[in-house]
């Protein structure tokens, strides 16, 4: 697998739900953190968009997604159990239409929406949950530049 970096991942959208916004807002910490080790010779801009919700994000990544100006798009969001609906449905439905954005425009979309098991409004929980989503957001930037180069690579192979 291609290792190297694209030589120029200008921007980057950056969506997350505006629900446990404390919590979700540390993927984007980790994010951030990450892409500038990966990319120490000049790091892509980073534009943040907020929904309120995780259901709100496939067609704002659409819309920007068509709109042409940024190489990839990164989706961050806490699909808890509130006891009123099925959270699973709603986590599926947001990451089939992530799925579907990307095959459709051609922009790499990469999830950070987590749906745990189980989540309860106390302090383990939410210690375990911050701490985790830094570890995710890190992770999607490892995975979205790797994913760029990798599209860079075949660009060019073709060229």
């Amino acid at each position: 697998m291609n290792q190297s970096k694209p030589s120029s991942p200008s921007r980057i959208a950056f969506i997350r739900a505006n629900w446990h916004a404390d919590i979700v807002s540390r993927a984007l910490d980790g994010f951030k953190t990450e892409i500038e080790v990966l990319c120490p010779q000049g790091a892509p801009s980073i534009d943040v968009h907020v929904v309120p919700g995780a259901y709100e994000i496939p067609l704002l990544a659409q819309k920007i997604a068509r709109a042409g100006q940024h190489t990839a798009i990164v989706a961050c969001a806490l699909v808890v159990d509130g006891g009123i609906y099925r959270h699973d449905f709603v986590a599926g439905a947001v990451i089939d239409g992530l799925m579907r954005v990307q095959l459709d425009t051609d922009v790499p979309v990469f999830s950070v929406v987590l749906t745990p098991k189980d989540f309860h409004e106390h302090s383990t929980h939410r210690e375990f949950f911050t701490n985790h989503f830094v570890g995710k957001g890190a992770e999607a930037a490892r995975a979205c530049i790797q994913t760029l180069a990798a599209h860079e690579a075949l660009s060019s192979s073709h060229a």
